[in-house]
């Protein structure tokens, strides 16, 4: 028995996309995106994204981390579940689909699609985190999953690996833990933002939850002008639509490219 699977790129962040609508594969799910996520042994990715069967929406979003762990959303994620969903016959060009964040719909346009996020919450401004010798103010809001973010001035001079770790394991977020995300302002209405992923456990080339996260806190808090905001990240560019009414944000759309790499399948 073989499981066929497509490789989908979202800005650069790479995902194992495969349909289980009929649910004629349990596995252990964690246990196989821990195997074949690994790169240079394996297929490689940074997650591995089920779509099944739902009985409330066009399908049911499922998507494990390169560690195993289970997330509650990924937007670049999400935005391939959307393409690979219209090009499977699961769902036309406008969709919807369940993920553990909640109901998130799509629209897909060739290789452009968007998706509408769920409500950002949990926003909490100018928190000082005690990193030993340094003190760092970040700000943090949930995008469907937990992301802080940090500003600065020269973003090629900071050690994302090394500083995104332990701000990722910072006991201030614990025990969930957060994503991180650095951002210069490089212009009205764009930013340049670098991601250190939890789940990952590394910096990636894209993250769309976090560029959403990077776009309405540097709206909120440093007055970067938008809608829209334009978010260049080492994959790429996302464009973040929102309305936002005091610090309430809604309405929030994220935006890009989505890029078939290759098919294949995977011997059981």
């Amino acid at each position: 028995m073989v499981l066929p699977f497509t490789k989908m790129s979202g800005t650069g962040n790479d995902f194992i996309m495969i349909n289980n609508m009929h649910r004629a594969y349990t596995l252990d799910w964690s246990g196989f995106a821990a195997r074949y996520c690994t790169r240079r042994s394996s297929v490689g990715a940074d997650g591995v994204i089920i779509i099944e069967h739902s009985a409330e929406a066009d399908f049911n979003f499922r998507i494990f981390n390169a560690d195993g762990s289970e997330a509650e959303m990924c937007g670049n994620g999400a935005r391939c579940a959307a393409l690979f969903a219209f090009e499977q016959k699961v769902a036309g060009t406008h969709m919807s689909f369940n993920t553990l964040a909640g109901i998130i719909e799509a629209r897909v346009n060739t290789h452009d699609v968007s998706i509408r996020m769920t409500d950002p919450h949990t926003l909490h401004k100018d928190i000082l985190l005690d990193m030993g010798t340094d003190q760092y103010c970040v700000d943090f809001i949930n995008t469907g999953v937990p992301h802080t973010v940090v500003f600065t001035e020269d973003l090629s001079s900071i050690p994302v690996q090394e500083l995104g770790r332990a701000i990722r394991i910072h006991e201030h977020f614990s025990p969930a833990g957060t994503n991180v995300n650095f951002v210069q302002i490089i212009g009205d209405g764009h930013i340049r933002v670098r991601t250190y992923e939890r789940g990952v456990e590394s910096e990636t080339l894209a993250c769309g939850t976090g560029a959403v996260a990077s776009a309405l806190i540097s709206n909120l808090v440093k007055h970067v002008p938008g809608p829209p905001v334009h978010v260049h990240m080492p994959g790429g560019e996302l464009q973040i639509d929102f309305l936002i009414k005091d610090t309430h944000f809604s309405d929030v759309w994220l935006r890009g490219c989505v890029d078939n790499v290759y098919t294949g399948n995977i011997p059981l």
